[in-house]
């Protein structure tokens, strides 16, 4: 009875351990876009998942555009220096995005992998004016 108990915990700290969130960050700026801008905004990233649902909420805050956010979004899969087709769209807000989404089983792989990076479009720079790679924090 005692090795039953002791074997359940064991198995309830796995199960913990997996489904703990999971934290992947970037700063964002005028120099990740490909091709570069020559925006002065910044900004940063921050992606929370939990990978036993694989839902994810972000934060992405930014500053110093030359104009307002026109559109934001999460590309991949692509490494640092590539382009790739939007996977999850933002709904634009001024200084501050927040959301959530729910990653299928690749989306999750290709964050894990690095392979995402958020981007924030304006009318002066309409293919992206500032970006950010995913990376895990650690």
């Amino acid at each position: 009875m005692r090795i039953n108990l002791v074997l359940a915990g064991l198995a309830a700290l796995a199960v913990s351990a997996c489904s703990a969130p999971m934290t992947f960050q970037g700063p964002m700026t005028a120099a990740y876009e490909v091709p570069p801008t020559n925006s002065q905004g910044v900004g940063t990233i921050v992606a929370v998942v939990y990978p036993s649902t694989r839902a994810m909420t972000y934060t992405a805050e930014y500053k110093n555009l030359t104009g307002p956010a026109t559109a934001a979004h999460f590309h991949g899969p692509a490494a640092p220096g590539a382009n790739a087709p939007v996977v999850i769209p933002s709904t634009v807000t001024p200084a501050t995005i927040r959301g959530g989404a729910t990653l299928t089983p690749a989306q999750l792989a290709d964050l894990q992998a690095g392979k995402y990076y958020y981007n924030i479009h304006t009318a002066t720079n309409p293919g992206g004016e500032i970006r950010g790679q995913l990376v895990r924090a650690q």
